[in-house]
Parts: C-alpha cells; structure tokens; sequence
C-alpha cells in the first residue's frame, strides 16, 4: 500500500530525487562500478511519495522492476549478491591508492566487509 503522495515543495524535491536516483541507477547498468541497486531503490522511495505513477511505471519495469520486488521480498538474487561482491572487491583493492590513513583504510574494509556478510546472509529467490 502506497501512503498518500507529499504536497507543495516537499513533493518535487521527493520527484526530483526519485528522477536523479532512477537516472543514476541506468547509468550504473553500463557504467562498471557505479551502482544500480541502492539508486533504484532510492528511486522507488521517493517516488512512491511523490508519484504514484513514475512508482508503478518503476515496479513494472522489465529490468528494474524484478529487483524492487526481490528487494521487498527481503530476497537478493545470487547474481546481484555476487556483482556487489566484485564490485566491492575492485574498491577494496583500489582503496589503498586514494586512502594512506591506516585507520580510515581499516575502518572501511570492516564496513565492506560487514555489508558482504549482511548481503550474503540474505535469502535469494526460490528458483520457477
């Protein structure tokens, strides 16, 4: 059940986001490393509290619709388990090049490594 849209401004900086996020989250279908996921379900928040339309046009999308639906399911796909896990992996290789503050290193690889064994935790999709 979709909550009654926001009003005035509040609803077209949700809009926005909702059309940024979605934007972002194409781009990161051919763009390596930028993620799809987080920006498609951002999208989908926003929109289902600002446009009830742009929110179903995104649940019944053939591509970004499966996940929305996986996601609300509380189901990951083992595909999208295993391409946040490489894409994390390049990161934390690369990590070292940009961050020479060994806590600050340390920190984010523990946080890495905490969202990949949440993810890999969550249950995938009984297979059709």
């Amino acid at each position: 059940m979709i909550a009654q849209p926001a009003r005035g401004l509040k609803r077209w900086l949700l809009l926005a986001l909702a059309v940024t996020s979605l934007a972002v989250g194409a781009a990161g279908l051919v763009i390596p490393g930028l993620p799809t996921t987080e920006f498609v379900l951002l999208a989908a928040w926003a929109a289902a509290r600002s446009s009830p339309q742009l929110h179903a046009w995104i649940a019944g999308h053939r591509l970004f619709g499966p996940l929305l639906e996986h996601w609300q399911r509380g189901r990951l796909p083992r595909k999208a388990k295993w391409a946040a896990t490489c894409t994390m992996g390049l990161a934390a290789l690369a990590m070292p090049l940009g961050i020479s503050h060994r806590p600050s290193l340390a920190i984010g690889l523990a946080c890495m490594a905490a969202v990949l064994l949440w993810l890999w935790l969550r249950p995938e999709p009984e297979e059709r």
